[in-house]
């Protein structure tokens, strides 16, 4: 007998990821990290991502709601590990929906807030440029990243690989337990990127913790292609 099929909580596409990735010391992963779950390194540091996209053709259980389907989101993610299984923990993510942001919290005490964003990205035969903004603390904070065509496929020990490719998120509860949710897609091709520029106050977007690492360049920039996704919460 074949195994059930699994219910998918979300699903949607993830498109023009720009991830900008920086060392961070262990004190400011360690308090977005669920019990039982460990800062994720790579060449002996802990790691965060300042990350906008584009989330598409949205659907929760199924259903496709007017007005809720093509969004920008913006999140500060850590990444995390539990044993074997890879994956990120959020410090917080912005969308530009109120309904979405107090659901996500409601539902899985994720750390949304709504804000006003854009998205804006052009895609031409030489190149992609992908820019994102978001609007708090009373001033406009943006990403933005070029890549050259075509696409490529970073191998499976490239810095891209590392930081493109998990399948697991981590909340925690308001009792304080492990939330895990997997997120599925195949793996995903990057735009060599040329040009980066970064305008964030990250005190006024995270945080006093946070403040130190306005104007901070990142050690590395990804633009990933993106694809479909799917969304499983897990026990």
């Amino acid at each position: 007998m074949s195994p059930p099929a699994r219910r998918n909580f979300l699903t949607a596409r993830w498109c023009h990821l720009v991830l900008a990735n920086y060392p961070v010391a262990d004190d400011l992963v360690r308090p977005y990290l669920p019990p039982g779950v460990e800062p994720d390194r790579r060449d002996g540091t802990a790691w965060c991502s300042l990350v906008g996209f584009q989330f598409l053709d949205t659907r929760v259980l199924g259903v496709s709601w007017p007005g809720y389907r093509h969004f920008p989101e913006w999140n500060l993610r850590v990444y995390a590990r539990r044993g074997d299984e890879r994956g990120v923990a959020f410090v917080r993510e912005f969308v530009p929906q109120r309904l979405v942001a107090g659901l996500a919290r409601l539902m899985y005490n994720e750390p949304y807030r709504a804000a006003r964003m854009t998205m804006d990205v052009q895609d031409n035969p030489e190149a992609v440029t992908a820019r994102y903004t978001v609007e708090w603390g009373g001033r406009v904070h943006s990403l933005r990243a070029v890549g050259s065509k075509p696409a490529v496929r970073p191998g499976p020990e490239s810095v891209e690989h590392w930081f493109k490719e998990h399948s697991w998120g981590y909340g925690t509860s308001r009792r304080g337990r492990l939330i895990r949710y997997e997120v599925s897609h195949p793996e995903w091709d990057v735009y060599p990127v040329t040009d980066f520029a970064a305008d964030v106050d990250w005190g006024a977007l995270y945080g006093p913790a946070w403040a130190g690492m306005t104007g901070r360049a990142p050690a590395s920039v990804v633009l990933a292609a993106g694809s479909a996704v799917s969304v499983y919460p897990k026990g």
